[in-house]
């Protein structure tokens, strides 16, 4: 691409714009020897033969380097254009190349170059004009100047408009991939959330059945067996959900989703967490049936809540308070007694409380969690829950 933004020429594009200059000059130089006086066509004749073929090729070599120095070889060409009829389509061609870059100032100063040198040109070839028509000495040299501005300008306009739709294509490519990109992370975002939500309350569960194993040698071998029993139980049903979760995020998208939890599923998920040795209690007080976003963020924060209590706080005892009214809020919180021994912590994955957090906000609610002065730990949040029942009615 070349300074004023002109695609560069290859051989044979330079070539043929090349040989259409050097035709364009061959009715020109052939009618200026035509009309040459027959007492003058010795001196002027040589000059026609020779020197006026050697300017013009030294103009059609000068052409090579238009695109690089466009204002000094249109010049150039038109001031040279004087002494070589033949040399009229080169300085027309310059004209032509400088006028794309649309800039009147210097298509001006060329088209001002080259009418006026039209008018020394009488100097090497002494042509007989008819009374009265000087004018056409004017006019002839400004028609065809005017003509090869129109061609350049014509020209110079469809470039930029090619260069302008070739930019918001590559600008529409850019944001396109920039939102593709996007869409990328946040479908990351949303596979850790679901892989977070489904394995680790799973996995902290075993990892508490395991440390009760641990660090209690004396237990009976029924306790024993049911604790063995539980830690394979909630390695398959861990197993079963990230299989679920795996198949939604397959190609496949006429496979359905799994049903999403919802506050029906929060008495289940207690007996879950019980059933695995988790000490819980639930005390529900709801009065009416909440949107499903508002019932899955609070089974959301009730199963982060229990997953928490398992992994940091294996032994504790677990109150777990869920209580609404339509038109108010729904109150959800998770409260767990200090650990009643050492704690066996999986690995960390970072996603549990921001997640929970991320869904609270969405809802437009509030989250609550910190130390309590006991040593336990408390999680809690208000959610709205608007009566849409009411709004209906009214």
């Amino acid at each position: 691409m070349d300074t004023d933004g002109a695609p560069r020429l290859g051989g044979w594009r330079q070539a043929w714009r090349l040989a259409a200059a050097a035709a364009a000059g061959v009715p020109v130089w052939l009618l200026t020897g035509v009309l040459l006086p027959p007492g003058q066509a010795t001196e002027a004749g040589s000059w026609l033969i020779t020197g006026d073929p050697l300017v013009a090729s030294g103009c059609l070599a000068a052409l090579l380097w238009r695109r690089r120095f466009p204002l000094a070889v249109a010049l150039t060409v038109a001031i040279l254009s004087t002494a070589s009829t033949l040399a009229s389509g080169a300085a027309l061609l310059a004209l032509a190349s400088i006028s794309t870059r649309r800039r009147p100032v210097e298509i001006g100063a060329v088209v001002l170059a080259y009418v006026t040198a039209s008018q020394f040109t009488a100097g090497f070839y002494p042509v007989e004009r008819p009374p009265g028509a000087v004018w056409l000495g004017f006019a002839f040299p400004a028609l065809a100047a005017g003509i090869a501005v129109a061609v350049g300008v014509a020209v110079g306009a469809r470039r930029a408009e090619v260069r302008s739709l070739r930019d918001r294509a590559e600008s529409a490519e850019r944001e396109q991939a920039a939102r593709a990109a996007q869409a990328r992370a946040l479908e990351r975002n949303r596979i850790a959330r679901e892989m977070h939500d489904v394995l680790a309350h799973r996995i902290s569960l075993v990892a508490m059945q395991a440390g009760v194993l641990t660090h209690r040698s004396d237990l009976p071998v029924e306790e024993n067996r049911v604790l063995i029993s539980g830690i394979a139980d909630g390695s398959h049903q861990a197993l079963e959900e990230l299989r679920d979760v795996l198949g939604v995020l397959r190609s496949d998208t006429d496979r359905p989703e799994p049903p999403q939890p919802s506050l029906g599923g929060i008495p289940e998920l207690v007996a879950d967490a019980r059933a695995s040795g988790l000490d819980v209690t639930l005390t529900t007080s709801v009065a009416g049936t909440p949107p499903e976003a508002v019932g899955r963020t609070c089974y959301r924060i009730v199963q982060e809540g229990l997953t928490n209590a398992a992994k940091h706080a294996p032994g504790a005892h677990v109150d777990v308070a869920v209580e609404g009214t339509a038109g108010d809020e729904m109150r959800v919180s998770v409260r767990n007694a200090p650990a009643a021994m050492p704690a066996v912590r999986p690995p960390a994955s970072g996603f549990g409380l921001l997640g929970v957090g991320e869904r609270i906000t969405i809802a437009g609610g509030r989250l609550d969690h910190r130390p309590t002065p006991d040593g336990g730990y408390i999680l809690a949040a208000r959610l709205p829950w608007p009566n849409h029942d009411h709004d209906k009615g009214s």
